[in-house]
C-alpha cells in the first residue's frame, strides 16, 4: 500500500509539474494559438463601364438583377453545404439544364454511399491497400459502374439540389458565388430573405447584366461579355489571374468589350475577412470601396448607324426578291470623318435562313467591314491614276486611246465600251479599263503591240502595291479593334494580272481599307488612323450623364501621300465628275432620280466599282462537292465623300457576289451610297434646326498639317526623353 501511495504521489507530482510547464513556460504560446486569427482579403466584382455614342446616348448599359449568393468558410463541411442546398431548393426554382453527367454521378455517390461501396470488389480493395491503384482510380471505377438506371433514379428535386450545390462549390472560400441571378422572382427574393438565419452562407444582393439599348445594332462590334457561369476564358485564364482577376469574373471576350477590358472592368471592392483558427469569420472590414468601370464614348452616331443598317436591309431584301441573286448574302458600309479618322457608322448585314423558322433573317455583320476582304473593282482606279503620276507613267490631263487590247495568249481586255481618245478625268468619269491597263503597262516598262505577247517588268507589282498601301489598300488601317484583316495579295505574277490589279480585280481589300483610301484622297493626302472610341470618361452614378474626360483620342496621321497636292486635286475632280456630271457612272444614282426623290444638294464625289471573278463565298464548296462549275459573280462597290469641296464624310459601300448575270445588276452599291449620304445630311439638317448640331470636322481640324505638327512634336519630345534616359544610364 505504501508503494502504491508513493506511485500515486509521483504521478500527481508529474501531472502538477507538467501543468506548471504548460501554464508558466508555454502559456503565452498556447494562448496566442487559441486567439490566432487570419486575415483573408476578398475582391468583389463591380459593374462594367457604360458605352455611349458620340452624342452621349447610352448604347451599352448595366441592368440591375436580384441575386442569391452563397459564401463558404474554410471550415464549412460538405454535409453542411448539402444541407443548405436542400433547404434552398425548397425556396427557389433552379434549372438543372447545366448539370453534367459526371456531376450526377458524383451526387449519386454522395447520396448512396453504401451502394457506391458495393461497386468495388474485394480484390480491388486489396490492390488499393497494397498501393497498386490509388484513390482516384478506385473512385473512377465507382463512377464507371453507375448505370443509367441508377442515374435516372435521381428525382427532379435531387437534380435541383445538385444544380444549387454545383454553384456553391464552384469558387474559392470566402468568395461569394452566384446561385441565381437571372429570373429571380420577387417572391423568391423575399422568401430567401426571410430564411437567411437558417441558411448559413446564403445572402441576397444586387448583381448586373449587360443591356444593349439598341438591340442588335452594332452588336457584333460592341462584343460580348462572359457570364458568371463562364467566368474567365480558359485560354486566357492564367493571364487574367496574374492580373488580379478571380476565375469566375466576367470579362470582355470580343471586340470593343475585349479591346477595352482594362478600362471597362473597373476597380473591385476589397473586403478583409478576419477568421479564427478554425476558419470561422469573426469580423469583416471593407478596405476599399469598388468603383464601376470607366465609360467609353464612341465616335459612332447611333442614329446614323440605325438608318444605315435599315438602308442595307431594305436594299439586300429588294435584291434577293428578284432572280439572279442567289449567292448575294451580305453588304457593308463604313462612314468616317476624313479629317479625324472617327468612324461615324460601320454597318454590315448578312442574309441567312433561320434553321428553326426556315425564314430569311438579316444578322448583324458590322465586324465584316474589317475582318473580311474582297476584290473592289474600279473603285481603286484613283490610286492607279495617282500611281501613274508618281512613277512618271502618266501626266495629269494626258490622253490615251481606249480600244480593246489584243494580247497574244490572253483573253481580250477592254472597257465596257470603246471610248476612243480620252484623258484621265474622263477615264475616271466613265470608268475606262483600258486607260488603267495602258497606265499599268507603262509603269511596268512594257510596250503594247496588238496580237503580240506583252512583256513587262514584274517589279511593277511591288511598285503598284507599295503605292496602294500609302492609301491604306493592302495595309492595316490601325483601327482600335482586334482581328483586322489585311487582305489577300495574288501570288501569281503575269502581265495580264498586273492589268487586272490596276482595275481592282486581283488583290482583295476590306471595306474599311476602301473607306480609308477614299478618306486619304478627300483630305488632301493624309492617311488617318480610323478609331471607334473617341473618349474615356470617369463613371458617374447619375443615369444619362457622362463624367469628366480621362482621355481623349487625338487624330493620328499614319502617313502622307508621296504625291503632289495638285495631282490629288486632279483625281478629286475626276471623282466629282463621276457623281455630279451626266455620263458619270454614279450620276444616275445621285441626280437622275432613279434611287429616290430626295434632292442631292450636298455635292458628292465618288468612284464606282464592279469586280468580276469566280464565286469565293461560303457556298463555294457546295458547287465543288456537287461536281458543278463554280459560277462567275460580280462584286459591287462605291466609295466617295461629300461635299466635294469641303469633305465632311468619306464612305465605302461593298456588296460581294451581288449578281451572276450582267443584266441582273441590281445597282445595290449606288442605291445604298445615295441613301446613306441622304441620311447623313438629313440628320445634320434636323439637328441644325433643333440647335443640336455639333462643330464639323473641318472646324475641329482647320488644318490637317496641325495634326501632323502635333504628332511630330510629341515624337520629338519622346525621342528627347529617351536620349536623356540613355545618357543618364
Amino acid at each position: 500500500m505504501n508503494v502504491l501511495f508513493f506511485v500515486v504521489f509521483l504521478l500527481f507530482s508529474s501531472l502538477i509539474l507538467r501543468l506548471g510547464v504548460v501554464q508558466i513556460v508555454f502559456g503565452e504560446d498556447f494562448k496566442r494559438e487559441i486567439q490566432r486569427t487570419e486575415d483573408v482579403t476578398v475582391n468583389t466584382s463591380v459593374p462594367r463601364g457604360k458605352i455611349f455614342d458620340t452624342n452621349g446616348k447610352a448604347v451599352v448599359d448595366n441592368t440591375p438583377l436580384n441575386a442569391i449568393t452563397y459564401t463558404r468558410t474554410q471550415s464549412t463541411t460538405q454535409e453542411e453545404e448539402l444541407d443548405v442546398a436542400k433547404k434552398l431548393a425548397k425556396l427557389i426554382d433552379k434549372p438543372a439544364d447545366k448539370v453534367t453527367e459526371r456531376e450526377k454521378k458524383d451526387y449519386w455517390i454522395l447520396k448512396h454511399p453504401k451502394l457506391a461501396e458495393q461497386k468495388i470488389t474485394d480484390a480491388e480493395r486489396k490492390k488499393f491497400q497494397n498501393k497498386q491503384i490509388d484513390d482516384k482510380e478506385l473512385y473512377q471505377l465507382q463512377l464507371d459502374r453507375i448505370t443509367d438506371k441508377e442515374l435516372k433514379s435521381l428525382s427532379k428535386s435531387d437534380l435541383e439540389i445538385l444544380a444549387i450545390y454545383r454553384e456553391m462549390i464552384s469558387g474559392y472560400n470566402l468568395v461569394p458565388q452566384i446561385i441565381k441571378n437571372k429570373g429571380v422572382t420577387p417572391k423568391e427574393f423575399a422568401v430567401v430573405s426571410e430564411h437567411l438565419s437558417s441558411l448559413p452562407g446564403v445572402d441576397i444582393t444586387t448583381d448586373w447584366d449587360r443591356y444593349y439599348a439598341y438591340g442588335t445594332t452594332l452588336k457584333s462590334i460592341l462584343g460580348k461579355v462572359s457570364n458568371s457561369d463562364q467566368g474567365l476564358p480558359r485560354e486566357l485564364a492564367d493571364y487574367y489571374v496574374a492580373r488580379g482577376y478571380s476565375r469566375n469574373d466576367r470579362v470582355g471576350t470580343s471586340y470593343i468589350e475585349q479591346q477595352y477590358e482594362d478600362v471597362l472592368q473597373g476597380t473591385k471592392a476589397k473586403v478583409k475577412n478576419v477568421t479564427d483558427k478554425d476558419g470561422n469569420v469573426i469580423d469583416t472590414e471593407t478596405i476599399t470601396d469598388g468603383q464601376r468601370g470607366k465609360d467609353l464614348v464612341l465616335s459612332i452616331d447611333i442614329e446614323l448607324q440605325k438608318r444605315v443598317e435599315k438602308i442595307i436591309e431594305d436594299e439586300l431584301m429588294k435584291a434577293k426578291s428578284t432572280p439572279g441573286h442567289e449567292l448575294l448574302d451580305r453588304a457593308f458600309v463604313t462612314m468616317m470623318d476624313p479629317y479625324t479618322g472617327e468612324i461615324l457608322a460601320m454597318a454590315g448585314k448578312q442574309y441567312e435562313i433561320d434553321e428553326k423558322t426556315k425564314k430569311p433573317v438579316l444578322n448583324d455583320f458590322s465586324l465584316g467591314n474589317f475582318t473580311t476582304s474582297y476584290a473592289m473593282g474600279s473603285a481603286v482606279k484613283g490610286a492607279t491614276v495617282l500611281t501613274g503620276y508618281k512613277t512618271g507613267a502618266l501626266e495629269p490631263g494626258q490622253k490615251i486611246f481606249d480600244e480593246p487590247l489584243l494580247i497574244k495568249g490572253t483573253k481580250e481586255k477592254s472597257s465596257y465600251k470603246n471610248f476612243g481618245l480620252i484623258n484621265d478625268l474622263q477615264a475616271l468619269k466613265f470608268s475606262s479599263n483600258v486607260y488603267m491597263f495602258k497606265t499599268a503597262i507603262k509603269i511596268g516598262g512594257g510596250v503594247y503591240r496588238p496580237n503580240e505577247p506583252l512583256h513587262i517588268n514584274m517589279d511593277a507589282f511591288d511598285t503598284m502595291r507599295n503605292s496602294f498601301k500609302q492609301f491604306g489598300l493592302g495595309s492595316r488601317t490601325g483601327i482600335d479593334l482586334p482581328g483586322e484583316q489585311v487582305g489577300y495579295e495574288g501570288y501569281t505574277q503575269a502581265p495580264g494580272l498586273l492589268l487586272d490589279f490596276a482595275i481592282g480585280q486581283f488583290d482583295t481589300y476590306t471595306p474599311l481599307q476602301l473607306a480609308q483610301y477614299m478618306s486619304t484622297i478627300a483630305n488632301g493626302g493624309y492617311r488617318m488612323q480610323p478609331h471607334i472610341v473617341k473618349e474615356i470618361r470617369e463613371p458617374v452614378e447619375k443615369s444619362g450623364e457622362m463624367g469628366p474626360i480621362v482621355e481623349e483620342v487625338e487624330p493620328k496621321v499614319l502617313n502622307r501621300l508621296d504625291m503632289k497636292p495638285s495631282w490629288i486635286d486632279h483625281v478629286k475632280e475626276g471623282f466629282r465628275l463621276v457623281a455630279q456630271e451626266q455620263g458619270g457612272t454614279a450620276y444616275s444614282a445621285f441626280y437622275a432620280g432613279t434611287v429616290s426623290s430626295h434632292p442631292t444638294d450636298y455635292k458628292p464625289a465618288a468612284k464606282t466599282g464592279t469586280a468580276e471573278g469566280l464565286y469565293d463565298g461560303p457556298k463555294r464548296q457546295d458547287f465543288v462537292k456537287a461536281g458543278k462549275d463554280v459560277p462567275m459573280t460580280w462584286n459591287l462597290t462605291l466609295a466617295g465623300y461629300a461635299p466635294n469641296d469641303h469633305p465632311e464624310v468619306a464612305f465605302s459601300v461593298v456588296v460581294p457576289w451581288a449578281y451572276q448575270d450582267d443584266p441582273r445588276n441590281p445597282r445595290t452599291n449606288t442605291n445604298i451610297g445615295k441613301k446613306i449620304l441622304d441620311a447623313y445630311f438629313d440628320i445634320k439638317k434636323e439637328r441644325q434646326e433643333k440647335g443640336l448640331d455639333k462643330a464639323t470636322s473641318i472646324q475641329k481640324v482647320e488644318n490637317i498639317d496641325d495634326v501632323e505638327k502635333g504628332q511630330a512634336k510629341a515624337r520629338k519630345e519622346n525621342d528627347s526623353g529617351a536620349l536623356q534616359n540613355d545618357s543618364s544610364n
